[in-house]
Protein backbone atom coordinates (compact mmCIF):
# COMPACT_ATOMS: atom_id res chain seq x y z
CA UNK A 1 0.00 0.00 0.00
CA UNK A 2 1.29 3.49 -0.85
CA UNK A 3 0.53 6.55 1.23
CA UNK A 4 -0.63 6.67 4.85
CA UNK A 5 -3.03 4.14 6.31
CA UNK A 6 -6.51 5.43 7.16
CA UNK A 7 -7.05 5.04 10.90
CA UNK A 8 -10.28 4.85 12.87
CA UNK A 9 -10.31 5.46 16.63
CA UNK A 10 -13.20 4.13 18.70
CA UNK A 11 -13.41 5.70 22.15
CA UNK A 12 -12.50 9.33 22.93
CA UNK A 13 -11.85 8.84 26.63
CA UNK A 14 -8.82 9.46 28.81
CA UNK A 15 -6.36 7.44 26.71
CA UNK A 16 -7.38 8.65 23.25
CA UNK A 17 -5.26 11.85 23.24
CA UNK A 18 -2.10 9.75 23.13
CA UNK A 19 -3.30 7.79 20.11
CA UNK A 20 -4.56 10.92 18.34
CA UNK A 21 -1.32 12.81 18.91
CA UNK A 22 0.74 9.86 17.70
CA UNK A 23 -1.40 9.47 14.58
CA UNK A 24 -0.91 13.16 13.82
CA UNK A 25 2.88 12.96 14.21
CA UNK A 26 3.47 9.73 12.29
CA UNK A 27 3.52 9.84 8.47
CA UNK A 28 2.31 6.23 8.40
CA UNK A 29 -1.18 7.29 9.49
CA UNK A 30 -4.05 9.53 8.45
CA UNK A 31 -6.82 9.90 11.02
CA UNK A 32 -9.93 9.12 9.00
CA UNK A 33 -12.67 8.68 11.60
CA UNK A 34 -13.43 8.79 15.32
CA UNK A 35 -16.29 7.27 17.27
CA UNK A 36 -17.78 7.74 20.71
CA UNK A 37 -21.21 6.80 22.00
CA UNK A 38 -21.39 10.04 24.02
CA UNK A 39 -22.76 12.88 21.91
CA UNK A 40 -21.17 15.60 24.06
CA UNK A 41 -17.74 13.97 23.84
CA UNK A 42 -18.05 13.56 20.10
CA UNK A 43 -19.17 17.18 19.68
CA UNK A 44 -16.07 18.27 21.60
CA UNK A 45 -13.70 16.58 19.17
CA UNK A 46 -11.88 19.32 17.31
CA UNK A 47 -10.34 17.41 14.43
CA UNK A 48 -11.47 17.12 10.83
CA UNK A 49 -11.95 13.35 10.85
CA UNK A 50 -15.43 11.94 10.27
CA UNK A 51 -17.43 11.43 13.47
CA UNK A 52 -19.63 8.48 14.36
CA UNK A 53 -21.75 7.45 17.35
CA UNK A 54 -21.64 3.73 16.47
CA UNK A 55 -18.51 1.73 15.59
CA UNK A 56 -20.43 -0.41 13.11
CA UNK A 57 -21.42 2.67 11.12
CA UNK A 58 -17.79 3.82 11.21
CA UNK A 59 -16.62 0.47 9.82
CA UNK A 60 -19.25 0.49 7.07
CA UNK A 61 -19.04 4.15 6.02
CA UNK A 62 -15.46 5.24 6.74
CA UNK A 63 -13.92 1.89 5.74
CA UNK A 64 -10.67 2.41 7.70
CA UNK A 65 -7.51 0.46 6.98
CA UNK A 66 -7.09 -0.17 10.72
CA UNK A 67 -8.87 0.49 14.00
CA UNK A 68 -7.75 1.58 17.46
CA UNK A 69 -10.13 0.41 20.20
CA UNK A 70 -9.91 2.58 23.33
CA UNK A 71 -13.33 1.99 24.90
CA UNK A 72 -14.04 0.71 28.44
CA UNK A 73 -12.91 -2.86 29.05
CA UNK A 74 -16.39 -4.36 28.94
CA UNK A 75 -16.92 -3.10 25.38
CA UNK A 76 -13.68 -4.47 23.92
CA UNK A 77 -15.32 -7.71 22.78
CA UNK A 78 -18.12 -6.36 20.54
CA UNK A 79 -16.02 -3.60 18.95
CA UNK A 80 -13.01 -5.84 18.25
CA UNK A 81 -15.24 -8.70 17.09
CA UNK A 82 -17.03 -6.53 14.54
CA UNK A 83 -13.79 -5.04 13.21
CA UNK A 84 -12.03 -8.40 12.88
CA UNK A 85 -15.06 -9.94 11.19
CA UNK A 86 -14.93 -7.06 8.70
CA UNK A 87 -11.26 -7.80 8.00
CA UNK A 88 -9.98 -4.63 9.72
CA UNK A 89 -6.71 -4.87 11.74
CA UNK A 90 -7.21 -4.00 15.40
CA UNK A 91 -5.03 -2.39 18.07
CA UNK A 92 -6.94 -2.68 21.34
CA UNK A 93 -6.12 -1.15 24.70
CA UNK A 94 -5.11 -3.59 27.37
CA UNK A 95 -6.69 -5.80 28.53
CA UNK A 96 -7.50 -7.63 25.31
CA UNK A 97 -11.01 -8.34 26.63
CA UNK A 98 -12.93 -8.65 29.87
CA UNK A 99 -12.34 -12.40 30.30
CA UNK A 100 -9.99 -15.06 28.97
CA UNK A 101 -12.90 -16.71 27.16
CA UNK A 102 -13.59 -13.46 25.31
CA UNK A 103 -9.89 -13.11 24.57
CA UNK A 104 -9.72 -16.60 23.08
CA UNK A 105 -12.71 -15.78 20.89
CA UNK A 106 -10.96 -12.67 19.52
CA UNK A 107 -7.64 -14.45 18.95
CA UNK A 108 -9.46 -17.23 17.07
CA UNK A 109 -11.45 -14.69 15.04
CA UNK A 110 -8.24 -12.89 14.05
CA UNK A 111 -6.67 -16.20 13.05
CA UNK A 112 -9.71 -17.29 11.06
CA UNK A 113 -9.89 -14.03 9.12
CA UNK A 114 -6.09 -13.65 8.93
CA UNK A 115 -6.33 -10.16 10.44
CA UNK A 116 -3.67 -8.55 12.70
CA UNK A 117 -4.75 -8.19 16.33
CA UNK A 118 -2.50 -6.20 18.66
CA UNK A 119 -2.91 -5.54 22.37
CA UNK A 120 -1.50 -2.12 23.32
CA UNK A 121 0.86 -2.98 26.17
CA UNK A 122 2.35 0.50 26.21
CA UNK A 123 4.94 -0.11 28.94
CA UNK A 124 6.95 -2.54 26.77
CA UNK A 125 7.59 0.48 24.51
CA UNK A 126 8.93 2.62 27.36
CA UNK A 127 12.51 3.68 26.60
CA UNK A 128 13.82 2.67 30.03
CA UNK A 129 12.14 -0.75 29.79
CA UNK A 130 13.47 -1.31 26.28
CA UNK A 131 16.98 -0.38 27.40
CA UNK A 132 16.69 -2.84 30.30
CA UNK A 133 15.56 -5.58 27.91
CA UNK A 134 18.60 -4.90 25.71
CA UNK A 135 20.98 -4.97 28.69
CA UNK A 136 19.63 -8.31 29.91
CA UNK A 137 19.35 -10.01 26.50
CA UNK A 138 21.31 -13.26 26.47
CA UNK A 139 22.12 -13.06 30.19
CA UNK A 140 20.71 -15.39 32.82
CA UNK A 141 18.08 -13.69 34.96
CA UNK A 142 17.52 -14.85 38.52
CA UNK A 143 14.54 -12.65 39.42
CA UNK A 144 12.40 -9.74 38.26
CA UNK A 145 10.33 -7.31 40.30
CA UNK A 146 7.84 -4.91 38.71
CA UNK A 147 6.15 -2.23 40.78
CA UNK A 148 3.07 -0.49 39.38
CA UNK A 149 1.83 1.87 42.05
CA UNK A 150 -0.52 4.84 41.76
CA UNK A 151 -3.57 6.47 43.29
CA UNK A 152 -6.22 5.42 40.80
CA UNK A 153 -8.47 8.41 41.47
CA UNK A 154 -5.75 10.66 40.01
CA UNK A 155 -5.67 8.66 36.78
CA UNK A 156 -9.37 8.28 35.94
CA UNK A 157 -9.61 11.27 33.60
CA UNK A 158 -13.37 11.31 34.18
CA UNK A 159 -13.69 7.60 33.36
CA UNK A 160 -15.44 6.23 36.48
CA UNK A 161 -15.88 2.77 34.93
CA UNK A 162 -12.39 1.86 36.20
CA UNK A 163 -13.89 1.60 39.70
CA UNK A 164 -16.78 -0.63 38.55
CA UNK A 165 -15.53 -4.25 38.74
CA UNK A 166 -18.24 -5.35 36.32
CA UNK A 167 -16.99 -2.97 33.61
CA UNK A 168 -13.29 -3.04 34.42
CA UNK A 169 -13.07 -6.79 35.01
CA UNK A 170 -11.88 -6.26 38.57
CA UNK A 171 -9.55 -3.61 39.97
CA UNK A 172 -5.80 -3.10 39.90
CA UNK A 173 -5.14 -6.73 38.93
CA UNK A 174 -7.48 -6.57 35.93
CA UNK A 175 -6.42 -3.16 34.63
CA UNK A 176 -2.81 -2.45 35.67
CA UNK A 177 -1.91 -6.13 35.96
CA UNK A 178 -1.71 -6.83 32.20
CA UNK A 179 0.81 -4.01 31.62
CA UNK A 180 3.02 -5.11 34.51
CA UNK A 181 2.75 -8.79 33.56
CA UNK A 182 3.70 -7.98 29.99
CA UNK A 183 6.91 -6.28 31.17
CA UNK A 184 7.83 -9.48 33.02
CA UNK A 185 6.94 -11.51 29.94
CA UNK A 186 9.17 -9.26 27.82
CA UNK A 187 12.10 -10.23 30.05
CA UNK A 188 11.30 -13.86 30.92
CA UNK A 189 9.00 -15.19 28.20
CA UNK A 190 5.89 -17.22 29.04
CA UNK A 191 4.91 -17.15 32.70
CA UNK A 192 3.28 -19.37 35.31
CA UNK A 193 1.48 -17.90 38.32
CA UNK A 194 2.77 -19.44 41.55
CA UNK A 195 0.96 -17.37 44.15
CA UNK A 196 -0.90 -14.16 44.87
CA UNK A 197 -2.10 -11.77 47.55
CA UNK A 198 -5.05 -9.50 46.85
CA UNK A 199 -6.72 -6.93 49.11
CA UNK A 200 -10.06 -5.33 48.22
CA UNK A 201 -11.86 -2.27 49.55
CA UNK A 202 -15.40 -2.08 50.91
CA UNK A 203 -16.81 -1.86 47.38
CA UNK A 204 -15.15 -5.09 46.29
CA UNK A 205 -12.46 -3.34 44.18
CA UNK A 206 -9.01 -4.89 44.49
CA UNK A 207 -6.64 -2.02 45.30
CA UNK A 208 -3.52 -3.90 46.43
CA UNK A 209 -2.00 -7.06 45.02
CA UNK A 210 1.21 -9.03 44.77
CA UNK A 211 1.47 -11.68 42.06
CA UNK A 212 4.30 -14.22 42.12
CA UNK A 213 5.39 -15.92 38.93
CA UNK A 214 7.98 -18.20 37.38
CA UNK A 215 9.48 -18.00 33.91
CA UNK A 216 10.35 -20.85 31.57
CA UNK A 217 13.98 -21.02 32.76
CA UNK A 218 13.04 -21.05 36.45
CA UNK A 219 13.57 -17.35 37.11
CA UNK A 220 11.13 -15.93 39.63
CA UNK A 221 9.17 -12.70 39.41
CA UNK A 222 6.89 -10.54 41.50
CA UNK A 223 4.39 -7.93 40.36
CA UNK A 224 3.33 -5.39 42.98
CA UNK A 225 0.14 -3.43 42.24
CA UNK A 226 -1.37 -0.61 44.28
CA UNK A 227 -4.28 1.72 43.51
CA UNK A 228 -3.96 3.63 46.82
CA UNK A 229 -0.31 4.66 46.59
CA UNK A 230 0.40 8.34 47.49
CA UNK A 231 1.89 9.42 44.20
CA UNK A 232 3.18 7.22 41.40
CA UNK A 233 5.96 4.65 41.10
CA UNK A 234 6.43 2.36 38.11
CA UNK A 235 9.73 0.55 37.88
CA UNK A 236 11.48 -2.73 37.19
CA UNK A 237 14.35 -4.44 39.01
CA UNK A 238 16.23 -7.39 37.54
CA UNK A 239 18.72 -9.54 39.44
CA UNK A 240 21.06 -11.50 37.18
CA UNK A 241 22.52 -14.90 37.99
CA UNK A 242 25.96 -13.31 38.56
CA UNK A 243 24.50 -11.04 41.25
CA UNK A 244 24.35 -7.83 39.22
CA UNK A 245 21.17 -5.81 39.75
CA UNK A 246 19.76 -3.65 36.95
CA UNK A 247 16.74 -1.38 37.09
CA UNK A 248 14.47 0.77 34.95
CA UNK A 249 12.30 3.66 36.09
CA UNK A 250 9.43 4.00 33.60
CA UNK A 251 8.78 7.58 34.70
CA UNK A 252 12.37 8.86 34.68
CA UNK A 253 12.87 11.88 32.43
CA UNK A 254 9.13 12.48 32.09
CA UNK A 255 8.27 15.24 34.54
CA UNK A 256 4.74 15.97 33.34
CA UNK A 257 1.86 13.90 34.71
CA UNK A 258 1.49 10.84 32.46
CA UNK A 259 4.26 12.34 30.33
CA UNK A 260 5.85 8.97 29.55
CA UNK A 261 2.77 7.87 27.61
CA UNK A 262 3.40 10.15 24.62
CA UNK A 263 6.49 8.29 23.37
CA UNK A 264 5.05 4.88 24.29
CA UNK A 265 1.89 5.33 22.22
CA UNK A 266 3.87 6.70 19.30
CA UNK A 267 5.90 3.48 19.34
CA UNK A 268 2.69 1.42 19.52
CA UNK A 269 1.21 3.08 16.44
CA UNK A 270 4.51 2.79 14.59
CA UNK A 271 4.51 -0.99 15.14
CA UNK A 272 0.78 -1.24 14.42
CA UNK A 273 1.37 0.49 11.05
CA UNK A 274 3.78 -2.29 10.08
CA UNK A 275 1.33 -4.99 11.13
CA UNK A 276 -1.65 -3.36 9.42
CA UNK A 277 0.25 -2.41 6.30
CA UNK A 278 1.71 -5.87 5.71
CA UNK A 279 -1.27 -7.78 7.19
CA UNK A 280 1.30 -9.64 9.30
CA UNK A 281 0.07 -11.55 12.34
CA UNK A 282 0.56 -9.54 15.53
CA UNK A 283 3.60 -10.85 17.41
CA UNK A 284 3.25 -10.35 21.18
CA UNK A 285 -0.01 -8.49 20.85
CA UNK A 286 -2.65 -11.15 20.42
CA UNK A 287 -1.29 -14.11 22.35
CA UNK A 288 0.45 -11.95 24.93
CA UNK A 289 -2.87 -10.26 25.55
CA UNK A 290 -4.53 -13.61 26.00
CA UNK A 291 -1.88 -14.90 28.39
CA UNK A 292 -2.21 -11.74 30.50
CA UNK A 293 -5.96 -12.35 30.75
CA UNK A 294 -5.39 -15.97 31.75
CA UNK A 295 -2.92 -14.94 34.47
CA UNK A 296 -5.33 -12.32 35.78
CA UNK A 297 -8.17 -14.84 35.90
CA UNK A 298 -5.95 -17.36 37.67
CA UNK A 299 -5.00 -14.75 40.28
CA UNK A 300 -8.65 -13.95 40.98
CA UNK A 301 -9.52 -17.65 41.10
CA UNK A 302 -6.84 -18.36 43.69
CA UNK A 303 -7.77 -15.39 45.86
CA UNK A 304 -10.76 -16.18 48.06
CA UNK A 305 -13.43 -13.44 48.02
CA UNK A 306 -13.06 -11.07 50.93
CA UNK A 307 -13.46 -7.38 51.67
CA UNK A 308 -10.82 -5.15 53.21
CA UNK A 309 -8.43 -7.98 54.16
CA UNK A 310 -5.45 -9.60 52.55
CA UNK A 311 -6.16 -12.81 50.70
CA UNK A 312 -3.12 -15.01 50.38
CA UNK A 313 -2.46 -18.18 48.43
CA UNK A 314 0.82 -19.89 49.27
CA UNK A 315 3.16 -20.76 46.41
CA UNK A 316 2.39 -24.12 44.84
Amino acid sequence: MTGPLRLGVVGLGAISPYYLAAAERLPEWELAAVCDARAQTLDGFGGTAARFRDHRTLLADARPDALVVAVPNDVHLPVCRDALAAGVPVCVEKPLALTAAEGRLLVELARRHDVPLMTAFHRRYNTAVRDLARRTAGREIRSVRVRYLERIEEHLGGEDWYLDPGRCGGGCVADNGPNALDVVRLLLGDLTLTGCEIRRDGFGVDRHAVLRLRGRTGATASVELDWSYPGERKDVEVELADGEVLDADMLAGHTAFKGSLWHEYEAILREFAVLAGTRAPAGPGAHGGLQALELVEEAYRRARPAVGTAMTEADR
